[in-house]
């Protein structure tokens, strides 16, 4: 009998353990936590396809969507994730790194889904990462082909022979693009100099500086450049020094081209995840980080006029 009794409740406690990372619920009414860590086109565009899958499949009436911003600020994500958690919300979203960093330290069982996260085993520190995060996260991840960007600034700028990698030091995923791309071009005999800015209040002289000392600038996906485009192109177009950016909405704000893909596509891909998660019809722990195959290259037409530079075929206009 004690041992039927203590099978029973090692059953239950390990029920109890996993009850957080999803399944049916009998009501069929979900709290979804979203947490983004700053406000801009393109990671507005992944919560927007998020949720839009979410509501396709269970209707508005039936999902209750705690939406914050962080304003750029990773403490105030672990802030935001840990009043989820308080909250035993059935699903978390983390829309990029830092976020997504926040929500894995602050539970082991509710479903942590990823958007606008550039590489996983770089933003959790998983060594030799084969794609599936295991335990209760996983999600999607923005990676566009970066040889090919960097392919792209020779190919757009032929006369460049130094070129500035600019990004927030901050942020581990731009440093890990900026790795790769600065490679392929010393790899063929182009200067690269890093410009890391800390965060928004010194994007300015850090943009001046390389805009000064370089014939070209490359910006990977960096939520911190995305929210000051403004303040960069103010900093670069004086110098008239052209700029590939990591993703379209940095682009359309300071750059000539970009290799993108579509962040409202990267949300659905997600919100149609966690229908599979919520639905029980699918285990996060066996969930691989799901990629958007199909980069767009797409150029700004205004500043390719200004800076007098000719875009060959295939490339798409920003619109």
């Amino acid at each position: 009998m004690k041992k039927l009794l203590a099978l029973i409740m090692t059953i239950a406690l390990i029920c109890g353990c996993f009850a957080g990372c999803g399944g049916a619920k009998d009501d069929g009414k979900y709290v979804i936590g979203i947490c983004q860590i700053v406000k801009h086109e393109a990671l507005d565009a992944a919560t927007k396809g998020f949720k839009d899958a979410i509501i396709a499949e269970f209707g508005e009436e039936n999902v209750t969507f705690l939406e914050q911003d962080a304003a750029n600020n990773p403490d105030t994500c672990t802030t935001i994730v840990n009043d989820f958690v308080s909250k035993k919300v059935d699903l978390i979203l983390a829309n990029a790194t830092p976020a997504l960093q926040a929500a894995y330290n602050a539970t082991e069982t509710i479903p942590i889904l990823g958007t606008s996260v550039t590489e996983y085993g770089v933003a959790l520190e998983i060594e030799n990462f084969t794609g599936t995060v295991g335990g209760n996260v996983s999600g999607t991840s923005d990676l566009a082909p970066l040889t090919e960007q960097a392919q792209m600034i020779i190919d757009l700028v032929p006369t460049a022979k130094t070129v500035g990698m600019l990004y927030c030091k901050a942020e581990a995923n731009s440093a890990y693009q900026v790795k790769v791309v600065k490679e392929y071009l010393e790899n063929r005999n182009i200067t690269v100099k890093d410009f890391g800015f800390n965060g928004s209040e010194d994007v300015a002289s850090v943009s001046e500086a390389a805009a000064a000392a370089c014939d070209a600038i490359y910006i990977p996906t960096d939520n911190t450049a995305a929210s000051c485009t403004e303040t960069i192109n103010g900093a670069v177009s004086p110098k008239k020094v052209p700029v590939i950016a990591g993703e379209a909405g940095i682009c359309k704000g300071c750059g000539i081209a970009t290799l993108s893909i579509s962040y409202e596509n990267l949300g659905k891909t997600t919100g149609e995840m966690a229908v599979k998660i919520l639905k029980g019809e699918a285990d996060i722990s066996e969930m691989a980080v799901q990629y958007d195959n199909n980069p767009v290259k797409k150029y700004n037409k205004t500043l390719c006029d200004e800076l007098g530079i000719t875009i060959p075929a295939g490339y798409e206009e920003l619109k």
